[in-house]
């Protein structure tokens, strides 16, 4: 389903010809600007003509018409393509549009999106139009195609179907497929799969992978079956394994894994000095992460740690843009270019003070302007969540011998329980949890327990999760059916009751999955509850991670998902969920 086949019509290519014929004036003259020509590897001077949403001319020349053109006088400043996010998780609590525009205000003016919370959530149609409202917006926007729902789903062959997921491939927004969060099933002869990479490799798409550990040999295999890139290198031997296999590595610097300034000192340490298979990504970090920047930040980080300046910027731009195979677009300052374009201080300091996207100024000298697009979220099904159901002591009932305990942020493994649960309050001398996953629809729950996550939270709920499932946490369940219930009125959200009341909620007014509020104002909203979960036991950086990842099976060891308690390395299911 092809929304869109051509960039530019062919009415608007004869307009940007008619701009250099002198016919008509263009939108935006940047004059005297020194801007990074990455052909060049220089610092070049020269004047930039923009017409709608691309450049059209760069060189010595002045147009002939000035008729309505702003014209900006561009000494002093040093002018670099817009920054690309090439692994963006756009669902972390905040949306598609509110993560670009925040993004913009730092440069980042394209994102390449994961698709898995559209895939599960809303049928193709509903998809495919959500995304085309999304061209409207200031940044450009790209999508993934992914083959697997990152967790054990009922049915999940009726989800991820043949024709939905070629589907997906074909659409011209999608530029890879991926990422392969199920490859161990691909190991062990997944054929429908590998016929999807197949099919992403005919169309020219790119193939993400996922894989975090990986040996010499399974990296091999899976460069063989098709995969291209890989963004779980945590050291720098992680990376030249990869490069060794020929991958493209994108390095990470995120709210889990802010690995970003130790895998370059090792790099550099292990001799590698070539960066063009190198660019970075955030990961889909949680909001207040981003406080620091996005892209730009990495930037930072890498001319910090000895990387060439004109490279740093490379692995930002042109890299992506190469590898994608969009470097007709995106990825540098050049004619037929969208007008993506960051205004530098000095070339040391990659934060713009203004920043052009699609040749409509979102930043000027210092100033955030507001985003004036709209995306009517309740059109594409992501209206409020409305829950026909009710929970009740009954579905609160716990018998499981073994729960599951958090190592860090997002792995958890068994543990065998030892606590009395059996009055409905537990201690707060130690660090387990009751623990309920329950079906949105309310057709089945699991019961069990959670060590590690905190040792005095009273009632917790939550309909942000991987699977967009609830899920309730605390050591009261009177706590916890109350954080159900002024959930379940706020149209779904994240909650925390406290001795029989409500100390904390956060809406997400978007399916109870994700917020409609600015950035500053996630940020604020997250931080505040990240400051509620450690005052109550919570010893870990990231809670929003910890909260997606309790269903997702790429990593090790146990998780709880919508078939029951699951054990990653052995791919069976330990105790299947209950039917309520």
């Amino acid at each position: 389903m092809l929304e869109q086949r051509y960039r530019w019509k062919n009415k608007h290519l004869r307009e940007h010809v008619d701009v250099l014929d002198g016919n008509r004036a263009p939108h935006i003259l940047l004059q005297n600007a020194t801007y990074l020509n990455q052909s060049l590897r220089k610092w070049i001077k020269a004047n930039i003509w923009i017409y709608d949403d691309r450049i059209v001319y760069i060189g010595d020349n002045l147009p002939d018409k000035l008729d309505d053109c702003e014209i900006v006088d561009c000494q002093g400043s040093l002018l670099v393509p817009g920054y690309i996010e090439p692994h963006s998780h756009p669902f972390q609590l905040y949306n598609p549009q509110t993560l670009a525009c925040y993004a913009s205000y730092f440069g980042t003016t394209t994102l390449i999106n994961d698709n898995l919370m559209l895939f599960l959530q809303l049928e193709k149609k509903k998809a495919f139009s959500l995304l085309k409202e999304l061209r409207n917006i200031p940044a450009s926007m790209y999508w993934w195609c992914r083959f697997d729902g990152q967790t054990e789903l009922r049915n999940e062959e009726t989800i991820f179907t043949h024709g939905d997921v070629k589907a997906w491939l074909e659409h011209d927004a999608v530029l890879q497929g991926g990422e392969l969060t199920a490859w161990p099933r691909l190991l062990a002869g997944d054929d429908m799969m590998l016929h999807w990479i197949q099919e992403a490799k005919r169309m020219r798409k790119q193939i993400e992978g996922h894989f975090p550990g990986a040996s010499e040999k399974t990296l091999a295999k899976m460069m063989l079956f098709g995969a291209d890139c890989d963004h779980e290198a945590m050291t720098g031997k992680e990376v030249l394994s990869r490069l060794m296999q020929g991958y493209t590595v994108s390095l990470r610097n995120s709210s889990i894994r802010p690995d970003l300034e130790n895998i370059l000192k090792e790099i550099h340490e292990l001799g590698i000095d070539q960066y063009d298979n190198f660019f970075f990504t955030t990961d889909g970090s949680s909001p207040s992460f981003h406080e620091r920047g996005f892209i730009d930040a990495m930037i930072k980080i890498a001319i910090e740690q000895g990387v060439p300046i004109i490279d740093a910027y490379n692995m930002a731009t042109i890299n992506v843009a190469r590898y994608y195979n969009i470097e007709y677009l995106h990825g540098n300052i050049a004619t037929g270019r969208v007008a993506n374009i960051n205004f530098l201080q000095c070339e040391t300091e990659p934060a713009p003070v203004s920043v052009l996207a699609k040749g409509k100024w979102v930043k000027r000298d210092g100033v955030e302007l507001e985003d004036s697009s709209v995306v009517h979220w309740d059109e594409y099904g992501f209206g409020e969540l409305q829950l026909d159901w009710e929970l009740d002591s009954n579905d609160l009932e716990f018998s499981m011998p073994f729960g599951f305990e958090m190592v860090n942020d997002v792995i958890t493994k068994p543990y065998s329980i030892t606590s009395d649960y059996s009055d409905g309050n537990l201690s707060f001398e130690h660090d387990e949890c009751y623990f309920v996953m329950v079906d949105r629809g309310g057709e089945w729950r699991i019961n069990t327990m959670v060590k590690g996550f905190a040792n005095q939270l009273c009632g917790f709920a939550s309909t942000y999760s991987n699977t967009g499932d609830i899920v309730l946490i605390g050591k009261r369940k009177d706590d916890m059916l109350l954080a159900f219930q002024r959930m379940k009125e706020i149209g779904g959200g994240i909650v925390i009751a406290e001795q029989g009341r409500i100390i904390f909620e956060m809406r997400l007014a978007l399916k109870g999955l994700i917020s409609e509020k600015t950035m500053p104002e996630l940020i604020k909203e997250e931080k505040e509850l990240k400051q509620l979960l450690q005052d109550r036991g919570y010893v870990f950086s990231d809670p929003i991670y910890t909260l997606l990842f309790f269903s997702a099976t790429h990593l090790p060891y146990i998780r709880v998902t919508p078939t029951g308690m699951y054990d990653i390395m052995n791919k069976t299911v330990l105790f299947p969920t209950i039917m309520r």
